[in-house]
């Protein structure tokens, strides 16, 4: 449940009687239809809730807004609400206050929906898919892997918390260019393992890496020479099914202990050897957009989104400087590019699988693709301005002591996602890289290590293995954790209470923004201030040595504030350790 949308919408409907009881009195003119925007203000101390009703009416009711809202506060009826008082402030706001039911419901709410508490029904209907990762096979994962690994992880879980039904995807690149090179690669160490390096000249293009190298060997270790007879296309068919069988259980490994696992691994293969990538670049040549030019197969990219634009009503002169250009869809000796295979591929996500929403977590670099992919859909007719969306991350900087590192002291290479992990926990790693996707981030290896309040992730755990041995200890003495229901809540007043439950509140509004951003970073910032506000209440408000019934009720507070991080973190896929 989510109390703080409650609210809002109580005001609205207090407003509302209250204009009709004005208007039945002749203190406002009748027939207009109040409408204004209930916020919660920076500072709090005039009032919990603002609303702008009077002036947003004052046109219509052709009333000064501080007297409208005169007539609207002296026709308000708080019985019953969860609001105690009603004051005017500046030109018309009228300011709300809260009173102790609400503050009471936040507490009882918590206690009946326990490990859900925080969920809601706003996105419920709406399927969706998230595709992040997505390396290429080849090698192994770098930092931005790990970065979108937990961006699109945690955006998957907030949009399930928001009422979505959610499918995590790792889109597997195994056909095209990549792949092809990958296999010339192994193929070029398993030669030089056999003829000697001198012998065998490494494509300059190659990946160059000791992993190519630790393939080659593995394949000359199980298959020997024999392959040094067969044709190239047998020996590079041959070699890439065999990096392939390595590297993708490796790539799954790494994920799982990073806590990421996947509902689906679509392979990029499917769809060339199922005819679909031809189809659907069919369906392009049928609707119109393609042409041919040098005997490749094109795009007409400039025309779908110069089209667009117009409709928009961005001038011609204004699309012609932006310099469109089309795409080649096949190539002049009939292979398809990668873009047909991504263009099918999210034709399959929208037409084929059905979802409502597709996500797609990309690197900044990708900037440039996101107008033609949805273009492309737009030009099947899937709506792909509206149904595909793609959250762009910036880059990450690895931090010791000041200084950028690039290579990991074990390997003495580029550091990956697998390093990362040996060097840091995961807990830190996750909290760490769910940061605001569009700032690049510098993820200092030192902070992630310390067990002090500079941590953050420290610092929240903290928070919840302290609440966990006071209860413990309080239980070891007789005070168990009591029922909402057998509790006064109305002994929760101090300003450390009320701000801590106030903070409690946010939790399912925050899970409600963060899916309609598609910015899981909030809940972050959300359960670091819980700990703040948790560690001020347990500095300033004594449970043991108080008395009985005040006990009683900091004890479930405490306790709901130890349910609510437990929640907070398990959506970013971070552990609430008992102890610490």
């Amino acid at each position: 449940m989510n109390l703080i949308e409650n609210a809002k919408l109580q005001i609205h409907a207090l407003i509302e009687a209250a204009y009709n009881a004005a208007a039945e009195s002749g203190a406002l003119s009748a027939g207009a239809e109040l409408k204004g925007i209930v916020e919660i203000p920076k500072d709090t101390s005039n009032g919990d809730y603002a609303a702008n009703h009077a002036m947003a009416a004052a046109k219509a009711l052709r009333n000064a807004p501080r007297k409208i809202a005169e007539a609207l506060v002296a026709n308000i009826d708080l019985s019953g609400s969860y609001f105690e008082s009603v004051e005017i402030a500046g030109p018309g706001f009228m300011n709300f206050r809260l009173g102790r039911k609400w503050f009471g419901d936040v507490l009882r709410n918590i206690e009946e929906e326990g490990a859900d508490y925080g969920k809601t029904d706003a996105l419920k209907g709406q399927k969706i898919m998230v595709e992040f990762v997505s390396a290429n096979p080849t090698g192994p994962m770098h930092m931005g892997n790990a970065r979108g690994g937990v961006l699109g992880d945690a955006l998957a879980e907030v949009l399930h918390c928001a009422g979505a039904d959610v499918s995590r995807e790792f889109y597997v690149n195994d056909a095209g260019n990549q792949i092809e090179k990958f296999a010339t690669s192994i193929d070029a160490r398993y030669r030089q393992l056999i003829l000697g390096e001198d012998a065998v000249e490494f494509p300059e293009d190659g990946y160059h890496g000791e992993d190519i190298k630790a393939l080659a060997k593995g394949f000359y270790e199980a298959k020997g020479e024999s392959f040094m007879d067969k044709s190239v296309a047998e020996r590079h068919d041959a070699m890439a099914a065999f990096g392939l069988e390595r590297n993708l259980p490796k790539m799954k490994a790494d994920l799982a202990r990073y806590k990421i696992n996947y509902d689906e691994w679509f392979y990029e293969s499917a769809l060339h050897n199922s005819g679909y990538v031809a189809e659907s670049v069919a369906e392009l040549t049928k609707a119109g957009y393609t042409y041919e030019k040098d005997g490749a197969l094109w795009l007409n990219t400039s025309k779908i989104l110069g089209d667009k634009l117009l409709a928009a009503g961005k001038k011609p002169e204004a699309i012609e400087k932006l310099g469109l250009k089309d795409d080649v869809l096949r190539r002049a000796n009939g292979f398809y590019t990668y873009f047909a295979a991504d263009i099918a591929y999210h034709r399959n996500k929208l037409a084929v699988r059905g979802f409502d929403k597709v996500i797609n977590i990309w690197g900044a670099d990708h900037h440039g693709h996101v107008a033609r992919l949805k273009g492309a859909m737009d030009a099947l007719g899937l709506d792909g301005e509206n149904r595909l969306d793609v959250v762009l991350m910036q880059l990450v900087r690895l931090m010791r002591d000041g200084e950028v590192v690039r290579m990991s002291k074990r390997t003495g290479k580029a550091i990956s996602l697998s390093d990362l992990l040996d060097e840091v926990p995961v807990d830190a790693a996750r909290y760490f890289f769910n940061s605001k996707p569009d700032s690049q981030i510098d993820f200092d290896l030192g902070l992630a290590l310390r067990q002090d309040s500079e941590n953050p992730v420290y610092y929240v755990q903290y928070a919840h293995a302290r609440i966990c041995s006071l209860i413990a200890g309080l239980a070891a003495e007789g005070l168990e954790v009591p029922k909402a229901e057998n509790v006064d809540m109305s002994l929760l007043s101090d300003v450390h209470e009320i701000e801590l439950i106030k903070q409690l509140s946010a939790l399912p509004e925050e899970i409600r923004i963060a899916a309609r951003d598609y910015n899981p970073s909030r809940i972050n910032n959300y359960v670091n201030e819980l700990a703040a506000r948790f560690h001020r209440f347990y500095g300033a408000c004594r449970i043991k040595g108080a008395e009985e019934e005040t006990a009683k009720a900091r004890l479930m507070l405490v306790w709901c504030v130890k349910q609510t991080i437990a929640n907070s973190l398990a959506i970013i896929g971070v552990s609430a350790p008992e102890k610490m």
